[in-house]
């Protein structure tokens, strides 16, 4: 993994919509310089859908969108904000495009379409043309033949959906069917660009890349780099062709899984550390009542792995066929199937990085390898299973990239989307690349894992696609050391209300987590949360009595529950602010770039998209003790960051005495002169039951140390129970004594 020097400080991401686009950027320098932060991370700004929430169904790479202000905004923002010292990260989408309705809003697609393999763009997608040379568009619904397409006004139209005469080089299918294109995960809007090919990367890359070289962007997020033919190769001439411009890849490591080290970038969007900082305030002893709880209330295995391997091979069935019918006849025919499906559903991780033409890594072998073992005794037919894992590892080159292509997906809608919908005994552990029946995380391994933790890669707590955000996760977090006490809560708040076993528990988790909130955002989760579950309804199968009785649940939580959960909220709030406080410092001061997710600087319990993208107000004003103390943390460490500079080493400290164990505390800088010291508390409630840190103390380096939350100074040995008796968290600066 290669590394520039040219890394941000810090980031804080900003979510571009019509209503709130570069001018109202701009707007913010002032405030975000004041926050300390050194760039602002924006949202895909390519032209897409022109009422778009996200910006990642790109519809024109020539244009910057113009429902943001276009190409003069965005160098009239770009201004602006270097006007105050804040530079600019731009997140870009080289996976895929949208298929939009009208389709004819995508130009590239409407000439594949008019004019199929003879298309000048033909090449861009990557298209299955099937047996009749035609490509399959998946638009039609039930009904279709009373209701056919129509020729009308020199197109052929079908509800909103239009298409070019005549039909020559495509079939409408039916919207449940397979397209005739490699889509983005099961997300038949989304065709796949073939990034791959040089004309196809340069055309959807231009204006990115002349941003970059007006030095008017700093820094590149890639999405979803492992839906790429080759990721390792698209890395590599992005970096050549951005003139090595700061680059971090949303690439989703799970459980010992590191980035591929001959990748061209500078590290990860930060999952990774999110699940390290989770781990670290979760209690382990918590583990084993809430997995019983949980399966005693829900009746759902306590077997995790079980639930994925289900989940994966029901999405295998519901969302894949056409995939898989695509990587069988790659493999050699369809007696390899089922070993194929098999294989699919044991790889642990979201891919496998081999490269047609090259040996296979070693480590790259022996995953698939493992995968096949476990799928073979699943199948019962070894030498089946092991002749497909031979041709995804050294067979032809589509076979290998097609396996690749597919592994991802499959993990994303089979873990991400159903069985952490379906498993979540403390849901705060259920985040993308988490590992939920794993309960909390030694400072020693926290430690180990900051020592080879690339400098110049991304940290976060919260972004556009978290489950939960951070202040969510924190209170969530709490439950782990009081099991007990929750289980009793949830049998008095199930008394008085229930709906589905399967859904229940998980919403009153939700419920006390994002307190308050209002019955419509409540039900709005529920609903997301079945579909995504897919155990009573999904996305494609939807039940109006069921979805009535969502409704219903939710109100009747909030309004005949409400109270009790307030109040139960309130009693873990001390301990849900000092873990906030806690993660929030470790992500900010340990070894990577960190990002402050839009808001965030405050307290915000925010559930999964579309919860987590609402507007933002600004500027941030506390409102309470949390809110004030989250805001000074946030603004002290980052202005320490700023001054700090980056790429810094990292020194553990270790906390002596009867509660050592609830710190974690770290250096950053030379061990001979360090420049800065985080502390953080852990497991509160434990804290608490013992009757606080005692004889604890904390051996800080050579030095006078100002406490930058409390102005306090500090030398040597000092008690936790001073340093942190204002607050749960301790950041520290070391003062330069002037020799004159």
């Amino acid at each position: 993994m290669s590394e520039t020097s040219s890394a941000p400080v810090s980031t804080y991401r900003v979510q571009l919509t019509p209503e709130h686009g570069f001018a109202e950027v701009a707007a913010l320098a002032p405030y975000l310089a004041g926050l300390g932060v050194t760039h602002v991370y924006l949202s895909p700004v390519l032209q897409s859908v022109p009422a778009s929430q996200h910006g990642y169904d790109v519809t024109d790479h020539s244009r910057v969108r113009a429902e943001f202000g276009g190409l003069a905004g965005f160098r009239a923002m770009a201004g602006a904000l270097a006007a105050h010292g804040l530079g600019i990260v731009l997140d870009i989408v080289p996976n895929h495009m949208t298929v939009p309705v009208p389709e004819s809003g995508n130009a590239q697609l409407w000439s594949v379409l008019r004019e199929g393999a003879a298309s000048p763009y033909a090449a861009w997608f990557d298209i299955d043309w099937g047996e009749d040379g035609r490509m399959t568009m998946p638009v039609l619904g039930p009904g279709a033949e009373d209701d056919p397409p129509r020729p009308q006004g020199g197109v052929l139209r079908y509800h909103d959906h239009e298409f070019p005469l005549p039909a020559d080089h495509y079939r409408l299918g039916y919207y449940w069917e397979g397209p005739g294109y490699r889509r983005f995960f099961d997300v038949s809007s989304l065709i796949a660009l073939r990034v791959e090919d040089e004309e196809v990367f340069e055309a959807t890359h231009q204006v990115i890349l002349s941003l970059v070289g007006e030095g008017l962007v700093d820094g590149l997020r890639v999405d979803h780099p492992d839906g790429l033919t080759d990721p390792r190769g698209y890395l590599a001439r992005l970096r050549e062709r951005s003139g090595g411009v700061w680059t971090v890849a949303e690439k989703i490591l799970v459980g010992e899984e590191r980035l591929p080290a001959d990748w061209a970038c500078d590290g990860t969007t930060g999952y990774d550390a999110l699940n390290r900082i989770t781990g670290l305030f979760v209690d382990p002893e918590g583990g084993e009542p809430l997995v019983a709880e949980f399966a005693r209330r829900t009746g759902v295995s306590r077997d995790y792995p079980a639930v994925v391997y289900q989940a994966k091979r029901e999405v295998l069935d519901l969302f894949f066929t056409t995939e898989v019918d695509r990587l069988v006849a790659a493999l050699g025919g369809p007696h390899l199937r089922a070993a194929a499906v098999e294989l699919l559903a044991a790889m642990p991780v979201y891919r496998a990085y081999v490269v047609p033409g090259e040996p296979p890594p070693a480590q790259a072998v022996r995953l698939v390898e493992d995968a096949g073992r476990v799928a073979a005794a699943r199948l019962g037919d070894e030498a089946a299973v092991a002749e497909v894992v031979k041709r995804v590892l050294y067979g032809t080159p589509e076979a290998v990239v097609r396996f690749q292509q597919t592994t991802g997906p499959v993990m994303a809608k089979g873990v991400e989307d159903t069985a952490l919908y379906r498993w979540y005994p403390l849901a705060c552990l259920n985040e993308v690349g988490g590992e939920p029946g794993e309960f909390g995380g030694s400072v020693e391994e926290f430690h180990d894992y900051c020592a080879v933790l690339p400098p110049g890669t991304m940290t976060t707590l919260s972004t556009h696609d978290t489950k939960r955000s951070e202040d969510v996760r924190a209170r969530l977090a709490v439950l782990s050391e009081i099991p007990d006490e929750w289980a009793r809560a949830v049998d008095d708040w199930s008394s008085r209300v229930a709906f589905d076993p399967a859904l229940d528990y998980l919403a009153w988790q939700n419920l006390v987590a994002a307190w308050p909130i209002d019955p419509a955002r409540f039900a709005a989760y529920l609903h997301k949360a079945a579909r995504e579950a897919k155990t009573a309804i999904s996305w494609v199968r939807p039940d109006p009595v069921y979805e009535h009785g969502l409704d219903d649940f939710a109100a009747r939580a909030v309004a005949e529950c409400g109270d009790s959960v307030a109040a139960f909220a309130r009693r873990i709030e001390p301990h849900a602010m000092a873990n906030s406080l806690g993660q929030k410092i470790v992500q900010l001061m340990m070894p990577g770039v960190p990002d402050v997710y839009q808001g965030n600087e405050v307290t915000d319990f925010s559930l999964v998209d579309p919860d987590n993208r609402r507007p933002v107000r600004y500027p941030r004003v506390p409102h309470g003790e949390w809110d004030a103390a989250k805001l000074l943390l946030t603004r002290s460490a980052l202005g320490l960051r700023r001054r700090m500079g980056g790429g810094l080493p990292y020194a553990p400290l270790r906390a002596q005495g009867p509660a050592a164990g609830h710190a974690v505390a770290f250096a950053r800088g030379r061990r001979s002169a360090p420049v800065a010291v985080a502390v953080a508390t852990r497991l509160p409630v434990g804290l608490s039951r013992r009757g606080g840190w005692g004889g604890t103390w904390l051996p800080l380096p050579a030095g006078r140390w100002r406490d930058l939350l409390t102005g306090h100074l500090h030398t040597g040995r000092v008690p936790l129970a001073h340093l942190l008796s204002r607050y749960p968290v301790a950041l520290l600066e070391r003062e330069v004594i002037d020799a004159q």
